[in-house]
C-alpha cells in the first residue's frame, strides 16, 4: 500500500485514496490516539480540516463517519490551510487531528495528514504511529474483502451505538478558526508600517485564498489577487510554487505592475515562495537568513535551526548576528522536535516551510511575510537589497538521483571523499583549527575548505537526494558531475 508517505497519506484518487480509505483512516487513527493517550474514545476531540481539491469534500465525509462510529468527538474546521489546522489544535489544546490535503500535488491526488498533541506528525518511523495506522487499515481491507465489518481489525462489538441508531452519539463542533489565526499573525506586526506597500499574492485556486479574501476585507496594504477564486482543478498552474513554471505568470506580473512584493503559496498553505521586485524567485535560503537577522534583533543570542542541505550561508548569517546555528535532519518532524528540545526560536527547512517557537513550531508563512514587509519598511530597502548580501556561495538546489541501492551508493560516496582533505568552509571558519567533517545525520554530508555535498536517500523512493554547494560556480558544477558519474556507476 503505497499511499503511506514519510509524514503522511498521498496517492491518485480514486484508484489508491477513496471514500473506503478514508473511512478506515479515521476509524484507525482513533484507535491509535485512545491507546497512544491512554484516554478513552469518547473522551478524544480531534480537529478535522479539508483543502479545496474536488475530491476532499467526499473523503472528508467518509473521514467523519469513521471518526464518529468510533465515538470521538469531532472539532470540524471545513475549508482551511493546513497551518490554521495546526494553530485549533495548538491554541486550543485538542488530541490531535486529521487534514484532508495532497499538499502541492497534482490535482488528481489527495491524502490526510496526521497528527497528534501539539500538531506533532505522525509518521512513518518505528516510532511515529503511521506504521501502526497502516497496519490497521490494510488489516480492515483484506477484512472487508472477506466480508462485511469483520472482527480481524475493527470488530462489531467496537462500532459506536450512534452508528447503529442508539446510545451516546460523537459530537461534530463546528468552528471557525480563520479570524482568530489571522491575528495571531497580525499580533507582533505594526501594520501602519507595511500599509504602503504593493503586493501580488498568488493562491494558485487553492485553499489559501480564503485568507486573502479577509487581507483584501482588512486593507492591510494594496493587493493584487492572482488566482485567489477556490477551484480544485487547479486551471491556472499547478499547486506547487516551488517549480518556477507555475509562477511565471507572477514574476511577470510583479515586474509589469511596479510592484513591492511577491508572494506564492502552494495547495494547502504552508509553504510560501517570494518573489521580488524586479521578478525575480528569491531562494528560500535567503529568506532564512533575512528572518534569522530580524529575529535577531529581538531574541538575542538565541538559537535556529535549519536543514543539512540548506546554504552555508545561514550558519554564517545566524552566527554573525549572534545567535546559535544548529543544523537538523530534513523533514517536519525532526524540525519540529529538535526546536522545541533546544528550545529554539526559529527553524526554516530549503523546502520552504518556516517554523516559529510563537507559533507551537509549526509554519506561519503569513507570519514570516507580514514581518519582512515591515523590515522593508524599517531599512527603506528594497527585497532585493535586503537579500543580495546574502549571494555568496553557489547552491546546486535539491537534485534527485535514480539509483538501485541507496546504502551501497551511500557508501560508495563517502569512500570516494572522506579520505580527502575534509575542512568545513564558511566565512566564519577559521580553516587551521577545522576538523574532519563527516556527517551521518542525514545520509552523508562531508565538507572541504570550498565546498561541499549531501546525499540522503528518499523515504519511500529508490532516490538519493543531491545537493552540491561551492565557493564558485565552476567548482559546483564539477563536483557535481563527478558525484553523479559515481552514481551512474554504483
Amino acid at each position: 500500500m503505497n499511499i503511506f508517505k514519510a509524514y503522511d497519506v498521498r496517492g491518485k484518487y480514486p484508484q489508491e485514496i477513496n471514500e473506503k480509505v478514508a473511512y478506515e483512516i479515521g476509524r484507525a487513527f482513533i484507535k491509535f490516539l485512545s491507546s497512544e493517550l491512554k484516554i478513552p474514545k469518547n473522551k478524544l476531540q480531534v480537529v478535522i480540516g479539508r483543502d479545496n481539491r474536488l475530491s476532499s469534500l467526499s473523503l472528508y465525509k467518509n473521514l467523519i463517519k469513521g471518526i464518529v462510529e468510533s465515538e470521538a468527538n469531532i472539532i470540524d474546521i471545513g475549508l482551511a490551510t493546513t497551518p490554521m489546522f495546526y494553530f485549533t489544535i495548538c491554541k486550543f489544546k485538542y488530541d490531535g487531528g486529521i487534514m484532508t490535503t495532497a499538499s502541492h500535488n497534482p490535482p488528481s491526488d489527495n491524502g490526510f495528514k496526521l497528527v497528534k498533541r501539539k500538531a506533532v506528525t505522525i509518521d512513518i518511523d518505528e516510532n511515529g504511529g503511521l506504521k501502526e495506522i497502516k497496519k490497521m487499515v490494510l488489516g480492515a481491507r483484506r477484512a472487508r474483502e472477506i466480508r462485511e465489518r469483520s472482527e480481524l481489525n475493527f470488530p462489531v462489538a467496537e462500532r459506536s451505538e450512534a452508528a447503529v441508531g442508539g446510545g451516546r452519539k460523537a459530537s461534530v463542533q463546528k468552528k471557525k478558526v480563520l479570524k482568530d489565526y489571522l491575528n495571531l499573525s497580525l499580533s507582533k506586526v505594526n501594520l501602519k508600517k507595511i500599509k504602503p506597500f504593493k503586493v501580488a499574492m498568488d493562491t494558485g485556486n487553492g485553499v489559501t485564498g480564503i485568507l486573502i479574501s479577509e487581507i483584501l476585507k482588512r486593507k492591510l496594504f494594496k493587493v493584487y489577487p492572482l488566482f485567489i477564486e477556490l477551484d480544485g482543478t487547479f486551471p491556472n498552474h499547478l499547486p506547487n510554487p516551488s517549480e518556477e513554471i507555475n509562477i511565471s505568470y507572477l514574476k511577470k506580473f510583479v515586474k509589469k505592475k511596479k510592484l513591492d512584493l511577491g508572494v506564492a503559496f502552494d495547495g494547502d498553505g504552508d509553504r510560501i515562495i517570494l518573489v521580488d521586485e524586479n521578478g525575480k524567485v528569491i531562494p528560500s535560503d535567503f529568506i532564512s537568513c533575512l528572518f534569522s537577522k530580524i529575529i535577531l534583533k529581538e531574541n538575542k543570542g538565541a538559537k535556529i535551526l535549519y536543514n543539512i542541505c540548506s546554504s552555508n550561508i545561514i550558519k554564517d548569517i545566524i552566527e554573525e548576528n549572534g545567535g546559535k546555528a544548529i543544523v537538523s535532519k530534513v523533514g517536519r518532524t525532526f524540525i519540529k522536535e529538535k526546536a522545541q528540545k533546544e528550545k529554539a526560536v526559529f527553524a526554516t527547512e530549503f523546502s520552504g516551510h518556516f517554523y516559529f517557537k510563537d507559533n507551537w513550531f509549526s509554519e506561519e508563512p503569513f507570519f514570516l511575510f507580514f514581518k519582512i514587509l515591515e523590515e522593508m519598511a524599517d531599512t527603506k530597502k528594497t527585497i532585493s537589497q535586503l537579500v543580495s548580501p546574502f549571494n555568496v556561495y553557489f547552491h546546486s538546489g535539491q537534485i534527485n538521483l535514480e539509483v538501485k541501492d541507496k546504502k551501497r551508493t551511500l557508501e560508495a560516496l563517502e569512500k570516494k571523499f572522506k579520505n580527502n582533505k575534509n575542512l568545513a568552509f564558511g566565512k566564519n571558519l577559521d580553516f587551521r583549527s577545522a576538523q574532519n567533517k563527516v556527517s551521518h545525520l542525514d545520509g552523508v554530508r562531508i565538507d572541504f575548505s570550498d565546498w561541499w555535498f549531501n546525499a540522503r536517500p528518499s523515504n519511500t523512493e529508490n532516490l538519493l537526494r543531491v545537493v552540491v554547494e561551492a565557493k564558485t560556480k565552476k567548482k559546483m558544477e564539477e563536483k557535481l558531475k563527478e558525484i553523479r558519474k559515481i552514481i551512474n556507476k554504483t
